[in-house]
Order: structure tokens, then C-alpha cells, then sequence
């Protein structure tokens, strides 16, 4: 049964007529590819009768382009890496109007009309980081997606573990490392990690997504070089202890603000035993990992992890959408690991399968937070 049934048409705005939708995609990000690939997805899923989509690329250097809202050009056939690449007319982002939110430099003196809402399909720094949800917030516009401190929160690992820490939400043991310190004394930072960790950890940029730069060390002389492939990324580095047991998801949806937000079926991925851990390649471009839906779980841990992922979703204040990864450790204890605000968001990544569990189609799920964001109040809430 979904798990949408208590959303009356009214809580969602119901359909009137076709609003205009900026589906903004791309970014500066080491997550592009995969924004693009995201992009793709929902441009051939949205209903074009109903919302009146333009599409809206960000180049790799941060260039804001008016791209074609064909999905076959975003992310075309064969090529698995697709980009955003210069040669469309520039967007620019007039101040004064937050109605008329885009002009096309070419014709400054025409606009693209008014904007309903915007879709921020933005993976990583510098799109989910809340660096452009300030942006749209400033222009007044509506946006799908958590506003500007939870995703800040949420994209930065240290600070959400603080945060959900403070809310009493367990987490695993980690060690966050600055950039500062690393310069000073790489040997020092090494016995900082080996008095307060135990191997094997997990060394992270501490605000990037889709595992990239992401190393196992199993053996500390192996920390120099997984810290300096992380630095690569991000300059401030996680360092999170491993918890050995099962990783689960969980998707979270929001809701009208006189209701709670709701918590999706689970899944469960199953790593083939040749890897490690849930790589870049494991995620996209082979086939080490399968994600099962629904996960076999007693009926008591998945109803707890259900619960918490929805307190974890409040205790960061988001909005829109959510997958909160777990760990189900071999005793039986859970630990959140990640709270991600923009998840992948194909038809076959893991937030939207996890609601098709539970009857509610890749199409309207997009439909639903469309909606949510429509009918949110604007401003500080």
C-alpha cells in the first residue's frame, strides 16, 4: 500500500494548469555526471501537459546555460559520463525580480517567464550544499529539496554526526580532520586517528558524494595516501571507524506542514565478495553491488530504522526528500551513516525504487515534490 494515501490532492495543491519548472542540473561538482544522468531521468518521466519544463545546465566551471530539455541530449545513449558543455546561450539571474528568475544573455531584455519552482538536481558542493537554495531563497522562488542550513548541515559529514549526535540519534565512531592540521603534521594526525580508531576505517572528503574519494585502510600505513586521495576532493577529511553488519536505506519524503514525513520501504545492498565497500564503480558503472527491495529484516529493526530516519530527516530540518543510509551492525545495533538530501533520482536508483515498494510510481513521486515545493511557504519558515 503506498505510503502517500494520506496526502490529500488539497495538502498537495492539487493540479492547476501547467507550471513552469526549471529543472537545474549539472554543477561544479566531482558529482556532475551523475546530476546529469538524474536530469535525464525526470525529463522523461515529468508530465509535459501538466509542468512547463525548461532545462538549465551548469557547466563543470559553474557557467549557467539554457540547455535543451530533451533527455537524449542531456544524458545521450552510450555515453556514460555525459556533461554539461558550453554553447548554449548563457543564463544570467536578474536581483531585483525573483519572479522572473532567469534572463538569457543574448536577449537581456526578454526573460523565460515566471518560475514556479525549480528542481535543484545539484549532487555535492556547490548545488546540494546549499549554496544555490540560498540563491533561489534570495530570489524568492520555490525549490524542491531541503533550504539552506539543513542542506549545509547534511552535505558536510562532520557536521551532520554533530548534529544528529545532539538530537540523541547514534552515529559511528569518527575523527574529522582539518586542513590546517594535516599541513602541520601528517604523523601527528596518524596517532590521533590510532588512539581513537580501530581498523579498518573508511577515510572521506568530509562534503562529497557518490563515494568518490573515498578509501578502506586496513592497515595505518596506508592512511597517508587514502588522506591525500580524499584531499583531492575536499580539504577537510572524515575518518569514520567501520562498522561491520549490513548496510540498509531508507527514503524519506516530506510533508504539508501539519503532517509528519513519511518513511519509504527498505533496502539492503548486497556487496558481490570481490569488493570491499560501495565504491564509485560498485554504484555506477558495474555490476559488484545489488540492491535488494524490500530488505529481509526482522518486522522490529526495519520499523527502528524507519523511525529514526524520519527523526534524523526533522532533527536536520529537511524538507522535500531524503535517503538516510544505515548501518545494521552484526550485534544488532544501528547507526546512521549518511543523510543525503539530493539522492540519486533515476527510475533505478535507490530513493525512487524504494518508494515504487511501496506503490508509489517514479513519475509521481516527482509529481508529489513538485507539489510540496509549490505550495511551501517562502522565506523563513
Amino acid at each position: 500500500m503506498s505510503n502517500l494515501q494520506s496526502f490529500s490532492d488539497d495538502d498537495l495543491g492539487g493540479a492547476h494548469g501547467p507550471n513552469r519548472v526549471v529543472l537545474l542540473y549539472g554543477g561544479r561538482s566531482s558529482e556532475h555526471a551523475i546530476s546529469c544522468v538524474s536530469a535525464a531521468a525526470v525529463l522523461r518521466a515529468l508530465d509535459h501537459q501538466r509542468w512547463d519544463v525548461l532545462a538549465v545546465g551548469i557547466t563543470p566551471a559553474g557557467q549557467w546555460l539554457l540547455t535543451s530539455a530533451d533527455p537524449d541530449q542531456i544524458a545521450p545513449a552510450g555515453v556514460s559520463l555525459p556533461s554539461v558543455q558550453s554553447g548554449e546561450p548563457v543564463v544570467l539571474m536578474p536581483g531585483d525580480d525573483g519572479a522572473h528568475l532567469f534572463k538569457v544573455e543574448e536577449h537581456l531584455s526578454q526573460d523565460l517567464g515566471l518560475v514556479d519552482v525549480v528542481f535543484p538536481l545539484l549532487h555535492g558542493p556547490w548545488g546540494e550544499d546549499g549554496s544555490v537554495q540560498g540563491l533561489l531563497e534570495t530570489m524568492h522562488v520555490g525549490f524542491v529539496g531541503s533550504g539552506v542550513l539543513s542542506s549545509a548541515i547534511a552535505m558536510d559529514k562532520a557536521a551532520m554526526k554533530m548534529a544528529l549526535s545532539a538530537h540523541g540519534i547514534p552515529v559511528g565512531p569518527y575523527e574529522v580532520v582539518h586542513d590546517g592540521e594535516w599541513r602541520l603534521g601528517p604523523s601527528r594526525v596518524a596517532a590521533r586517528l590510532e588512539f581513537a580508531l580501530e581498523l579498518p576505517v573508511f577515510v572521506k572528503p568530509a562534503r562529497a558524494g557518490s563515494s568518490i574519494g573515498i578509501s578502506k585502510v586496513n592497515q595505518w600505513h596506508e592512511l597517508e595516501q587514502a588522506m591525500e586521495l580524499a584531499r583531492l576532493h575536499d580539504p577537510k577529511v572524515i575518518v569514520e571507524q567501520s562498522v561491520p553488519g549490513r548496510e540498509i536505506e531508507c527514503g524519506v519524503l516530506g510533508a504539508p506542514r501539519d503532517q509528519r514525513a513519511k518513511a519509504s520501504a527498505l533496502a539492503e545492498i548486497v556487496l558481490s565478495p570481490d569488493r570491499e565497500f560501495y565504491d564509485f564503480e560498485s554504484k555506477y558503472l558495474n555490476d559488484a553491488a545489488t540492491l535488494v527491495v524490500p530488505a529481509d529484516l526482522p518486522p522490529e529493526s526495519a520499523e527502528q530504522i524507519r523511525d529514526i530516519a524520519v527523526r534524523s530527516f526533522e532533527a536536520l530540518e529537511c524538507e522535500g526528500l531524503a535517503r538516510v543510509d544505515f548501518f545494521l551492525a552484526d550485534n544488532g545495533s544501528i547507526v546512521v551513516n549518511e543523510v543525503n538530501t539530493m539522492p540519486g533520482f533515476t527510475p533505478t536508483s535507490m530513493y525512487p525504487r524504494m518508494w515504487a515498494e511501496f506503490g508509489v510510481q517514479y513519475s509521481a513521486l516527482i509529481d508529489t515534490l513538485l507539489e510540496l515545493a509549490l505550495n511551501r511557504e517562502r522565506g523563513l519558515r
